[in-house]
């Protein structure tokens, strides 16, 4: 992983020293909110309902140890012993003390941490796929790109005060894991007839209010010219994107309004001028990149040989196969896996973890996992260079941990925003609907025969929760002071990226589980052998699930 230069380490203490005064300004009264608004954003800082919320930027979802074992620290010694993984692979504070703040940065700074841009008009942090590097489909490794375009886009002057929040996705293998058609910007690495590295350019992706699909402006773009061409696309967005209504500023929204087409022709024309200039990347900037991603120190084994003393172990373990089916992925070097550890056990707000089990992560990662973990999309988190021969030792070592509940994919791996609990913009809490609904499906064996299904819940239209691309999605919504939740349906991040739709009206808190058990029973009921949930509801359609859940809850 990219290790900060001295550089890095020189803008990162003048910022916090630049924080740290704007602070105690503002604490003595001598900037007003108005004021300080914008400066606690771009370092990362809300304030949310009940406390500030500092939101920690972790590029492209990569941490080490020195690293995790400092965020146990500071949430430990600045919090209430617990912190948050979010959609976009970020670490959350949700109760830091205002005047302690640049003090958390300083501690960030120390292990090559910081909030900056994680918040703001301005471009967020660069998220890609979690198994980057280590997929057997992979096409092309996205990270050094994401560090090529985040050390490009970090204070970059014509683009800190962009119309509104900027979000950009790479996705480097067949299979898209990274969302990247529901960005703003969508780089999915391609290759052409000729063997070169390029890009598909999608633009104009997102949630929120208005979810909209990508679309794509370019089918191949070669790397060379990646960061000319979206200085281009943000040129155009700063020029043209609206400022006058914060909930039509969004780059989708311009878009939409020009039409795809003229939008990538705009961008063209910008590029024209920009095509060939300083920003062009050299093969030697690439191949440096590159070199900050060195492969890890791989033992040469018999993958044959490691996978059948896995399988014996799994014939005398159910519960070590159940996790093997679940939480283990392929790896494209024989007798390795990648591993994910589940932080959705119920009863748990799914992406919390505590100071003691950052910990506990960071020892296994430095037993079986070359000292490396990733956060993921899916608020979870991965060891992805496990031996196949320690899987076993692993899955004990991670189920005394508490991070062995085999749930990845299925419909308790639920992707959940902190809600109403925490955020000042939700209406419906989410976590205990989530809890509600983990418990309903408390038996794996059935949760299990339903295979993959997405389930994501959302507080408000903001949709932190990705409610509009889960096969079921839920959203928080209030009806004259009161919780209520509208249930969507069809809806899907990866590669045949769709929308979700809308089932009818919404329920109140208590019924959730049982709508959720009523939309899996019409699932079951009309499935073919080979058919997830979400392929069941392209065939047939919403108003069965609709018939089936209104009648019920009349």
């Amino acid at each position: 992983m990219y290790i900060y230069d001295h550089y890095d380490h020189e803008i990162l203490r003048q910022r916090v020293a630049q924080f740290r005064d704007q602070t105690q300004r503002y604490l003595a009264g001598e900037l007003a909110d108005a004021e300080f608004l914008p400066l606690r954003l771009q370092n990362g800082l809300y304030i949310q309902r009940l406390a500030p919320m500092l939101r920690i930027n972790v590029p492209y979802g990569m941490l080490n140890t020195q690293q995790l074992r400092r965020l146990a620290r500071i949430a430990r010694d600045y919090d209430k012993g617990y912190c948050h993984v979010s959609t976009r692979q970020n670490i959350q504070y949700n109760w830091p003390n205002l005047e302690q703040v640049p003090d958390i940065l300083a501690e960030l700074a120390e292990v090559e941490m910081h909030g900056t841009q994680s918040s703001g008009n301005c471009i967020r942090n660069i998220t890609s796929d979690q198994f980057a590097g280590t997929a057997p489909d992979e096409v092309v490794d996205p990270r050094p790109y994401c560090e090529i375009i985040r050390q490009w886009s970090s204070f970059h002057p014509e683009f800190a005060f962009l119309p509104r929040k900027f979000k950009i996705a790479i996705s480097g293998s067949q299979m898209d894991r990274a969302a990247i058609q529901v960005h703003d910007i969508g780089l999915q690495l391609v290759t052409n007839d000729a063997g070169d590295i390029g890009f598909k350019v999608l633009v104009g992706g997102g949630l929120g209010r208005t979810p909209v699909i990508g679309s794509v402006i370019r089918d191949y773009l070669p790397e060379a010219h990646i960061l000319t061409y979206l200085e281009a696309i943000l040129r155009v967005y700063n020029l043209h994107g609206r400022r006058d209504n914060k909930y039509k500023a969004r780059i989708k929204i311009l878009v939409r309004a020009m039409g795809p087409e003229t939008f990538a022709q705009a961008v063209e024309e910008e590029w024209q001028h920009l095509k060939g200039a300083q920003s062009t990347l050299r093969s030697e900037d690439i191949e440096r990149a590159k070199s900050y991603f060195t492969e890890p120190d791989y033992q040469t084994l018999n993958d044959a040989q490691a996978q059948a003393g896995v399988d014996a172990l799994a014939g005398e373990h159910l519960a070590f196969s159940k996790w093997l089916q679940r939480n283990v992925r392929a790896h494209r070097v024989p007798g390795y896996a990648a591993v994910t550890l589940s932080l959705k056990p119920t009863g748990i707000a799914p992406g919390d973890v505590t100071d003691s089990q950052l910990e506990r992560i960071a020892d296994l990662a430095e037993r079986f996992s070359f000292g490396e973990v990733r956060t993921t999309h899916e608020q979870n988190m991965v060891l992805a260079d496990v031996r196949k021969d320690e899987l076993f030792e692993l899955w004990q070592a991670a189920r005394e941990a508490g991070f062995a509940t085999p749930n990845i994919g299925t419909l308790t791996d639920i992707i959940c925003c902190p809600g109403g609990d925490f955020c000042s913009l939700a209406n419906a809490k989410s976590i205990p609907i989530a809890e509600a609904i983990q418990r309903q499906f408390s038996d794996l064996d059935y949760v299990y025969d339903l295979g993959d299904l997405d389930l994501n819940i959302s507080g408000c239209m903001n949709a932190c929760g990705h409610h509009h691309v889960g096969h079921i999605g839920v959203l928080g919504v209030d009806k004259k002071g009161e919780e209520f939740y509208q249930v969507m349906l069809g809806g899907n991040a990866s590669n045949d990226a769709s929308l979700a739709k809308v089932l009818g009206p919404a329920f109140e808190a208590e019924q959730m589980p049982e709508v959720v058990q009523n939309l899996v029973n019409v699932y079951l009921e009309n499935r073919t052998d080979e058919e997830l949930f979400i392929d069941t509801y392209n065939r047939i359609g919403i108003v069965p699930f609709k018939e089936r859940v209104y009648a019920k809850a009349g």
